[in-house]
């Protein structure tokens, strides 16, 4: 379904406070200045695609600024890529100022302060996400960042090709169906971080980069189920355990931390709600798979840096690290080594035991 922010029946008084609100509801806490004394009509257009939020917006000019007091109101794990088709727009971030004419797209960090100033009326799609949501490193990400791609050519042409279709479709696919799309799409800028850090696959088929999105969204609506396993993953999408480890090596992440992250990262985030406190920590543990809370508790630790205690305790006050970087725990050893010591069952990925 789609959402639609419009400021025309707004008074033109009235429309600087409305756009504003408009904007940071729809993606991250940011200020904008609109440089029209007499603001022209501007539109939001929303789909929510899985894991993925595409926006169409048409707007006159203006500056929008993304601080360091409003990257601690929230926001802060989020992501944009923002596909020029009108106008010019100027992004800085990071030292870095980039020019984005139509055809362009860069990306901005929300975990780090930007702006943007867009002199004259423009019209970009943008494309909203967690950084959870795709299996990359914070050095993928800032070669990613604050860069503009030429979309003449090469791996950023697919890109861009392939969000416009999506985009296009946003309005009309099926829930099911546009979060696998939403998946391949952000498989896609992995793929372009890959390239750009000189670890491009070139033996890694299409075929093979649609196979992976297929199992990631598998994988991510499974999350809960503690005998989540190679085997019965491997027999959902009709290909080998090995072919399967296999188009992870490509993600340059074994699938069983790739797991790990994904259910550390939900226990983090359930943590810090506000009704956290209702459930024991084991009982959020379980909900996402974990099958021994203290080995939870350990991998929590080894990754964020505190016990889940903590880190619940730290969002009951509001004092939550900012931007958490989760550190990958060391490969896993052989599991006849962990069966002499944890009593490791023979699938690695199967609940807490991912590691």
């Amino acid at each position: 379904m789609s959402v639609v922010l419009d400021t025309a029946p707004v008074p033109f008084a009235e429309r600087a406070e409305y756009w504003h609100e408009a904007v940071s509801h729809t993606f991250i806490p940011l200020d904008v200045s609109l440089f029209e004394s007499a603001p022209a009509a501007a539109t939001i257009t929303s789909h929510r695609l899985g894991a993925l939020q595409v926006s169409l917006v048409q707007a006159g000019p203006q500056r929008v600024v993304r601080s360091a007091g409003l990257i601690a109101r929230g926001g802060e794990d989020h992501l944009t890529l923002a596909l020029q088709h009108r106008g010019a727009a100027r992004l800085v971030q990071d030292g870095h100022q980039v020019l984005l004419q139509p055809g362009t797209f860069a990306i901005s960090d929300a975990g780090r302060p930007f702006a943007k100033e867009l002199p004259e009326r423009f019209a970009f799609t943008a494309f909203h996400w967690p950084r959870s949501a795709v299996g990359m490193t914070d050095e993928d990400l800032r070669v990613l960042t604050a860069t503009a791609f030429d979309t003449g050519s090469g791996t950023a042409a697919l890109v861009a090709a392939y969000l416009e279709r999506l985009a296009r479709s946003a309005g009309s696919l099926e829930p099911a169906l546009a979060g696998r799309l939403a998946t391949t799409a952000l498989d896609l800028l992995a793929v372009l971080a890959h390239e750009r850090r000189g670890r491009s696959a070139p033996d890694a088929p299409e075929v093979a980069l649609a196979t992976l999105a297929r199992v990631k969204d598998h994988i991510l609506r499974h999350l809960g189920d503690p005998d989540l396993s190679p085997e019965r993953i491997a027999a959902a999408h009709h290909v080998s355990v090995r072919y399967l480890h296999k188009i992870f090596q490509w993600e340059g992440v074994t699938m069983a931390r790739w797991i790990q992250h994904q259910r550390l990262d939900m226990c983090r985030r359930a943590l810090a709600r506000p009704t956290a406190s209702q459930a024991t920590v084991a009982a959020v543990a379980g909900r996402w798979g974990f099958v021994s809370a203290s080995h939870f508790s350990r991998a929590f630790r080894a990754a964020y840096g505190v016990s889940p205690s903590e880190w619940r305790a730290s969002a009951a006050t509001g004092l939550t690290p900012g931007p958490v970087q989760l550190r990958f725990p060391p490969p896993a050893v052989s599991c006849g080594t962990q069966k002499r010591r944890q009593g490791c069952r023979p699938d690695a990925t199967r609940g807490a035991r991912t590691d």
